[in-house]
């Protein structure tokens, strides 16, 4: 019996990449910068699964190109925004995800940038390396302090709670915000509020919120408008959340403090974006769950949901699991 032939639309790490040489015929796109949207479709056709990254167009047209023989869609993401979920599911594809194992990654960049940019830690690393360290003074590069300030956490998911449990230790206390929150989180106190009540009364204010209609441009002039000048912004979640022009615009007239962003709209962010022009305002290029154990298991957990789409099993993880019941 001949492999199921997939497309993976870049290489992934070696525990996930070899479990998809071993059962099937994969053709693994080979550059760095991710394929063309035309790309994808010439490659995906006649496949009988796809292995994609958050940085590739999943949509009707790609998946019509596959043909009627594709099984499975394998997205090595936890979100799955590039992805048209609805089209998948009309056609019977179920569509696979990576939750849960990048959820202390995240975090831990979440809180490490939250330091850096409170403790303005990047602006005097550049400073130091342009020769601008003159003498030490007491009202030199003053930051914020973390302790007994207050963290609004959007969205309190598996991130977001991870993302608490790394305030309380710094004792800061905590609000959130989330249409349909989960269960209380074991260890931590805290407090549900509204989006408008957070964004008053937070110092620091984490993004943890899926892209959604609802969410894009969250963060927009009238949401900084309403923070406290002494705030700082972090984003992990998608760049989109964040209007960027009015994110400008607050950092540059002071409206707010600083801005830590690990994400962009667009990803890669311009050199020419005026954000980069800015000392209070921190950008790194969509690394947050980028450690090597981490990424080693996502590659392992979209080779497996793969896989088992292939062999049509249930997938491990799946963001479409309603596509089971319509097969029945």
């Amino acid at each position: 019996m001949s492999k199921p032939r997939v497309f993976l639309t870049r290489r992934i790490l070696d525990q996930g990449q070899r479990l998809v040489q071993d059962f099937c015929r994969a053709d693994i796109w080979p550059d760095e910068l991710p394929p063309s949207h035309d790309e994808i479709i010439l490659h995906v056709r006649g496949c009988d699964g796809l292995l994609c990254l958050l940085t590739d167009r999943i949509d009707p047209q790609v998946m019509d190109a596959a043909g009627t023989g594709l099984k499975v869609i394998s997205n090595h993401a936890v979100g799955w925004d590039n992805v048209d979920v609805a089209a998948a599911t009309a056609r019977g594809l179920p569509v696979g995800n990576t939750p849960g194992i990048l959820t202390d990654a995240t975090a831990d960049m979440s809180f490490a940038l939250l330091l850096a940019a409170a403790r303005r830690v990047v602006e005097g690393d550049r400073l130091v390396k342009k020769g601008g360290w003159k003498t030490w003074a007491p009202g030199y590069m003053l930051g914020a302090d973390l302790c007994k300030t207050i963290l609004g956490i959007v969205g309190f998911g598996r991130i977001g709670r991870a993302m608490a449990h790394r305030a309380a230790g710094f004792g800061m206390r905590i609000v959130y915000s989330d249409p349909n929150p989960a269960d209380r989180e074991p260890g931590v106190e805290a407090s549900p509020v509204d989006l408008d009540t957070l964004l008053r009364e937070s110092d620091f204010i984490s993004l943890h919120t899926p892209l959604t209609v609802e969410t894009r441009s969250l963060m927009n002039a009238a949401a900084f408008a309403k923070m406290k000048q002494t705030a700082v912004l972090i984003n992990t979640s998608r760049g989109q959340v964040v209007d960027q022009s009015a994110l400008y615009d607050a950092l540059y007239t002071k409206r707010i403090f600083a801005a830590a962003l690990d994400v962009t709209d667009p990803e890669p962010i311009s050199v020419d974006s005026p954000l980069l022009q800015l000392d209070n305002c921190i950008v790194v290029p969509h690394i947050a769950s980028a450690s090597w154990q981490t990424r080693q298991k996502m590659s392992r957990m979209a080779a497996e949901n793969l896989i088992a789409g292939l062999m049509g099993k249930p997938l491990p993880n799946c963001v479409n699991p309603e596509v089971y019941i319509r097969r029945k």
